[in-house]
């Protein structure tokens, strides 16, 4: 949003949507400070009273009271009772802006989220993601219901797919969004762990359709150091060996950008290696269930060393193929050159080029930073064929949420 005048200080006000809310008298109810009230027309938060601390969202059927404006002057109580639906924004703050909410999954990812280049803004026809609504001062409590190993290369790559039940806690995630997790324990320096952000690689309504639940794909981090000793990552080994029935808490939703566009007519394009897949997963899932996949169609390019180290790699081939092309590419097969997703795409540049020049297609990149230099050149590439811009055409596509990037 634009700076204030000087002098004036902003503010962010909690509002209730009068237009969805079904006055179920859970958020006042809930509340622990009696922020919330309602005459005969609406409920309403008061400002003077409120301090942000979320316990009323998260039990919120329907949502409504999931909105904050940013304003110099708080609506009073009067407004609000008067209102049939909100009013205009008094300014459009940008998408993924760090939120004091929770700063430490702000910064996490925006700096995943740099690839975009520029303010990222979701697809004009994503559903409203929910955020924040547990934080660490108040996290969500989760049972692990599955663990399973989704790479078959012994003593590989080892990945997992790790499912949570939420039980009767409300945890609603979009496909795209990421939850945080913190590894018991402490630091070198005594401290407690950093957040962790992982993306959610299930659809919206559950692992299984209608249930309080969603999947993560965590790769166990083992790579030995030059000194003969292995570097474990904290929270990748922690997370891999849990066993059915842990509990942990939970953080999040976070992300509010890098999301799926509901519109079946859009076409989709995901480039990822690795467990940059996750959310990829929840898109396909999403469509698959669905089953009215318009005249739109998905088209992955997924790299990994071999078949047996790609995660996944037996549920992508029951994909029906005219929901998803498939380009699984490998780069260590005995006796085959490597080949890279970039070096695919560019195989593929007849029908990328095409794709690039619709207004209704969707690009994400997700995976490790080194795969953002080749996608770019390869997308240059693709677009110069086609006798199109690809920067001007990025931009476009950035400026209408319809260009997402999430490495790390």
């Amino acid at each position: 949003m634009d700076a204030p005048p000087a002098g004036v200080t902003m503010l962010k006000q909690h509002l209730i949507d009068p237009e969805i809310c079904i006055r179920c008298n859970t958020c006042e109810a809930t509340c622990p400070i009696g922020a919330i009230t309602h005459d005969a027309n609406n409920y309403v938060v008061d400002p003077g009273k409120c301090n942000a601390c979320m316990d009323c969202v998260a039990p919120c059927p329907t949502g409504a009271i999931d909105n904050w404006f940013v304003v110099a002057t708080p609506f009073s109580l009067e407004e609000q009772f008067s209102w049939r639906e909100l009013p205009p924004r008094p300014a459009d703050p940008p998408s993924e802006a760090p939120d004091a909410l929770d700063e430490e999954a702000a910064a996490l990812i925006a700096a995943a989220h740099a690839g975009a280049e520029g303010r990222a803004r979701p697809p004009a026809s994503a559903s409203k993601p929910r955020i924040n609504l547990f934080n660490r001062a108040s996290p969500a409590r989760a049972r692990v219901s599955g663990n399973y190993r989704i790479t078959r290369s012994p003593g590989g790559t080892d990945v997992h797919h790790l499912v949570l039940d939420f039980g009767a806690v409300p945890f609603p995630v979009l496909e795209g969004q990421s939850i945080g997790v913190i590894p018991p324990g402490t630091d070198a320096l005594g401290r407690p762990h950093a957040m962790r952000l992982y993306s959610v690689s299930s659809p919206r309504d559950g692992e299984r359709p209608n249930t309080n639940n969603l999947a993560l794909t965590v790769k166990r981090v083992a790579e030995p150091r030059p000194d003969g000793t292995i570097l474990r990552g904290v929270a990748s080994n922690w997370l891999c060996d849990l066993p059915v029935g842990a509990e942990i808490e939970v953080m999040g939703p976070f992300g509010a950008t890098f999301l799926m566009p509901d519109d079946p007519e859009t076409d989709i394009v995901m480039v990822c290696t690795g467990t940059g897949s996750a959310p990829f997963r929840g898109f396909t899932e999403r469509r698959r269930r669905l089953r009215q996949w318009g005249r739109g169609r998905m088209y992955l390019f997924f790299g990994a060393r071999t078949p047996e180290e790609l995660p996944y790699f037996g549920p992508l081939q029951k994909v029906p193929g005219e929901l998803l092309e498939r380009h699984l590419v490998f780069s260590r097969v005995p006796g085959r050159p490597k080949q890279y997703v970039q070096d695919r795409m560019r195989e593929e540049a007849a029908t990328l080029g095409t794709l690039l020049g619709k207004p209704t297609t969707h690009l994400y990149v997700c995976g490790l930073k080194g795969l953002e230099r080749g996608v770019e050149e390869a997308l240059t590439d693709i677009a110069a064929q086609a006798g199109l811009d690809w920067p001007a055409i990025r931009s476009a596509m950035r400026a209408e949420g319809r260009y997402h990037v999430e490495t790390y």
